[in-house]
């Protein structure tokens, strides 16, 4: 079994995968080796790999963790061990396609208005005000950080793509109380440092930092995440009338389609009068 392990990680490492891909993987590919127990593991894959998905349904666990799960084994069989696999006999579980739910305007509002930490401020401000995902936040550096032009540079985003989005006035005043207050430095330029000032502030840290705050502005801390400020982000600019295409390349996503979803989102009904309210009057 560490053999197995040790070949998966070293694949994850060649294609330079993410810290979380890693972590995640090796931990989902452990558990699958355990739910084997003694049976070889290239005898009867789509076999097993059936049964496991079965297995995972019966814990009752959502579309998009199972699907996790079999892209984890997936890899395992196609790439490290390179065995491949008939994926017509073990199908991907079909996902619900509901929609993410989003604050509203005044509920940003009165998130801000709750935090009075300057460094909570600008974190939070930065998720809605840039759509910088939660990681994205937690490693941004001073050099990213370009007052003159308005600009963020995220460098390395999701996919290990790099992209400008805007920096709003209302962030660049909270970055510099924030900075007025707590002067951080460090040798890498972090903008926001964790405990000590070793390293920058965790993924975890700022998605506290939001929850402090919804539960302050007496907002439902389960219904939200960070990743609900970005939703909101793509969602009002839409409706605000910028195009998909900035959008797109503010957000970094790699399809057109996946920033289309904020079509949904917007209050595409503003301004429009239905048929029937244009019957008055007509004569019979």
């Amino acid at each position: 079994m560490q053999d197995i392990l040790t070949k998966v990680a070293t694949d994850i490492d060649l294609r330079a995968l993410s810290d979380s891909t890693r972590r995640k993987y090796l931990r989902i590919i452990g558990v699958y080796l355990e739910f084997l127990g003694n049976e070889p593991v290239r005898e009867s894959a789509e076999s097993d790999m059936r049964r496991y998905s079965l297995s995972l349904k019966k814990r009752g666990l959502c579309e998009t963790t199972i699907d996790t799960y079999l892209a984890a084994i997936f890899f395992l069989y196609e790439v490290a061990l390179d065995w491949p696999i008939n994926r017509k006999q073990v199908p991907l579980p079909k996902k619900a396609k509901s929609l993410p739910e989003i604050l509203t305007r005044k509920q940003l509002a009165a998130i801000m208005d709750a935090t009075a930490n300057a460094k909570h401020r600008a974190i939070i401000s930065l998720g809605f005000g840039s759509g910088l995902r939660v990681s994205e936040v937690a490693k941004l550096r001073v050099c990213d950080i370009d007052s003159e032009s308005m600009r963020i540079f995220v460098k390395g985003g999701k996919g290990k793509k790099d992209r400008y989005t805007i920096l709003s006035q209302t962030s660049l005043d909270c970055l510099r109380a924030y900075w007025r207050q707590y002067r951080p430095s460090h040798p890498d330029g972090w903008v926001f440092l964790g405990p000590y000032g070793y390293a920058h502030m965790t993924a975890d840290a700022c998605r506290s930092a939001l929850n402090s705050s919804l539960l302050k502005a007496d907002i439902d801390r389960e219904r939200f995440s960070f990743h609900t400020l970005r939703h909101c982000f793509g969602t009002y600019l839409l409706e605000d009338g910028t195009d998909l295409m900035t959008i797109k390349e503010m957000m970094g996503h790699a399809s057109i389609g996946t920033t289309a979803l904020y079509l949904h989102l917007t209050n595409v009904t503003k301004g429009v009068i239905s048929p029937i309210d244009t019957l008055s009057g007509i004569g019979a």
